[in-house]
């Protein structure tokens, strides 16, 4: 059964920064893409970054371009989110979710950036 258990949200003012990290089990992790979602309050789903299987290529939305870096460790089955001079509006809950067409998601961990 596949599981992603996200970690390492809380509480941080304006520019600050946390990491996010998805333990992932179930399935075998280095083959898949994974994601990162995040969800607003009273907002639908906005899809934050993309890395690939082989940790070699990644993709982010512009909205956290040049502040926000996933990665992952494909000996460990974790994929991580680097958030960096974050704003209110990256307040949400963030999903760890697999491959591009988003088949199974984890719990979600709460981000609130707030001063």
């Amino acid at each position: 059964e596949v599981h992603l258990v996200e970690s390492g949200g809380g509480m941080v003012q304006p520019g600050g920064s946390l990491r996010l990290s998805c333990a992932a089990s179930g399935f075998t992790f280095s083959n898949y893409e994974m994601n990162w979602v995040r969800q607003a309050p009273g907002k639908g789903p906005e899809w934050v970054s993309l890395i690939n299987n082989r940790e070699t290529q990644t993709t982010s939305a512009d909205s956290v371009k040049g502040r926000f870096t996933i990665s992952r460790d494909n000996a460990k089955n974790m994929v991580y989110l680097q958030m960096n001079s974050l704003k209110p509006e990256d307040t949400a809950r963030y999903y760890c979710v697999r491959q591009r067409v988003m088949d199974y998601w984890g719990k979600g961990t709460l981000v609130t950036v707030s001063s």
